[in-house]
């Protein structure tokens, strides 16, 4: 098959599951059903064309294909300022109650976080990617931590309210919170594209790419903050899905069979689409809502994780 054959037969199969999760069990209530499964499903075509560019840009400029974003520290970092406005404020303050105020402040605290971790981390000479990788680790682990010691001591109906913030929901998004993520990832989308054509030497590493001219530093560091931009417009819309990305990335490789991103990128969001999608379309026709479609994303993803650790060990 070509890539543009599969590229159809991806879009052809997302639009026939879109179709199916909007239509399926309507019973005639148009006015009613449309505008809220509507939403539903650009919300998932939006967060999943967000993780899945991000995380292939990712895994291009790490050379790593079992890193996702999220090794940075954003998901922790998000669970942290939901735990910290909840403790402090409470679930009734204007932070925590009003979802247009708390989307833009953690979409706000999550980009501004990024960019002093990639300046202060850039700003010396020797300080390379896998530093920044090192210290994402170290303090991603540091806000889960604080995270827990605020859960421990957190009124337990704050507490309830909290939980259902540290798992992805469609469900539950708002329309105007859609209107300004989508105006978000598309200008952040319209500016990365400026940087496409290099993503296919930067994947050979960093020696190759500079010794075939690519200005490498530059266009890593302006990478990586599209790529915490669209990560937190994701996050903060629905909640963290920790193993989508890598999920979605390397099922993106294997389908494709390609390192040209010019295909890569489309069939990553197209698969992700796809998944989440026909995911969410079996959590509300099949299982009723009885799991959250993230806890069966991540339960599929860490399997796939520990299957590709696995792997790379016996290579």
């Amino acid at each position: 098959m070509t890539f543009r054959f599969k590229l159809s037969l991806l879009a052809i199969i997302a639009a026939g599951l879109a179709a199916a999760f909007l239509t399926l069990n309507a019973g005639g209530n148009w006015d009613y059903v449309l505008p809220r499964r509507g939403v539903k499903v650009l919300s998932i075509i939006l967060t999943g064309a967000a993780i899945a560019y991000s995380t292939i840009l990712f895994q291009t400029i790490t050379n790593n294909r079992i890193l996702t974003p999220s090794i940075i520290g954003l998901d922790a970092l998000y669970m942290l300022i939901q735990t910290t406005v909840i403790f402090l404020l409470g679930s009734k303050s204007i932070l925590a109650a009003n979802v247009n105020v708390n989307f833009m402040i953690t979409v706000g605290i999550m980009t501004l976080f990024s960019l002093l971790l990639y300046k202060l981390l850039f700003q010396r000479e020797g300080r390379n990617l896998y530093f920044l990788l090192l210290f994402g680790i170290i303090l991603g682990t540091f806000f889960g931590s604080f995270t827990t010691f605020m859960e421990v001591l957190i009124d337990p109906n704050e507490f309830a309210i909290l939980q259902s913030r540290s798992f992805a929901s469609f469900n539950t998004v708002n329309s105007k919170l859609l209107l300004i993520s989508v105006i978000g990832v598309v200008l952040v989308g319209l500016y990365s594209l400026k940087f496409i054509k290099y993503l296919d030497v930067i994947s050979l590493g960093k020696d190759h790419a500079v010794n075939l001219g690519v200005p490498y530093e530059h266009v890593v560091k302006r990478l990586l903050i599209i790529i915490s931009v669209l990560v937190s417009i994701a996050t903060a819309l629905v909640g963290p899905i920790t193993f989508l990305g890598l999920l979605v990335a390397n099922l993106s490789y294997q389908f494709m069979k390609t390192h040209r991103h010019r295909y890569l990128l489309p069939g990553s969001m197209l698969i992700c689409i796809v998944a989440l999608v026909g995911g969410q379309l079996i959590v509300e026709r099949i299982f009723t809502f009885s799991t959250p479609l993230a806890v069966i994303i991540n339960f599929i993803g860490g399997v796939y994780f520990l299957y590709l650790l696995l792997r790379e060990n016996k290579s």
